[in-house]
């Protein structure tokens, strides 16, 4: 009997301590809603740019380009983006290399919480880039964001629905680019990616699809 309990013991203990292992969701710091510079200022400013220094993103900085790209608004869920129908197809993915007081990995963007869902860890730039992207230079971003879409949320749009998430993907970054500046970062819009390679790099769902990858860090 005595045996059976400490046997029974030492797997929950075990099994506590595999839960308590497993990354949890990281809140961000609030959205802010007021900037020091003008849109205007932004979109004469705005350039894509192709060579990020190595220096770290903050928290707040990540959060507040996730916010920018697909943040909830108002308590109805709106978001920052337009989206048809309001029926929101896009996702954000964060591949982190170098941001403070966050662990190198793969999260995905919850909007509704402003938060990161932990998906894998480890520094997936690298990986991702040579086997989806091929252009190296991208690797070097602190943050490579990428923006997916699942075309089976679009229903309602019937034959335009591929489309319609294709326009919302870019009207996501173009908030995303405008926010980048706003903060002293660059970015731009890398489109020359493999379809195929960089779903499976991302290991997405069936129907999910990558629509853009947008690296983001300081000028040297």
């Amino acid at each position: 009997m005595r045996k059976r309990l400490l046997a029974a013991l030492v797997v929950l203990s075990s099994g506590a301590l595999a839960l308590a292992s497993e990354p949890s969701r990281v809140a961000l710091p609030a959205a802010r809603t007021r900037g020091t510079v003008a849109v205007e200022a932004a979109l004469s400013q705005r350039r894509s740019f192709r060579d990020p220094a190595p220096t770290p993103l903050t928290l707040a900085e990540v959060g507040q380009l996730c916010w920018a790209a697909q943040g909830v608004t108002d308590d109805k869920g709106h978001r920052t983006a337009p989206s048809a129908h309001a029926a929101y197809p896009l996702q954000v993915w964060v591949l982190a290399g170098a941001v403070r007081d966050l662990p190198a990995g793969t999260y995905r963007y919850l909007p509704a919480g402003h938060a990161l869902d932990p998906v894998r860890q480890g520094d997936p730039r690298l990986e991702f880039v040579q086997r989806g992207v091929g252009q190296m230079w991208v690797a070097k971003a602190p943050v490579v964001f990428v923006i997916t879409g699942t075309v089976a949320k679009m229903a309602g749009m019937g034959d335009r629905a591929r489309e319609f998430m294709a326009v919302e993907a870019g009207l996501a970054a173009q908030g995303f680019f405008l926010q980048a500046e706003a903060l002293g970062l660059g970015s731009t819009f890398v489109g020359g990616f493999k379809r195929e390679e960089a779903r499976a790099a991302l290991e997405l769902p069936d129907g999910e699809e990558v629509l853009g990858v947008l690296p983001v860090g300081h000028r040297p």
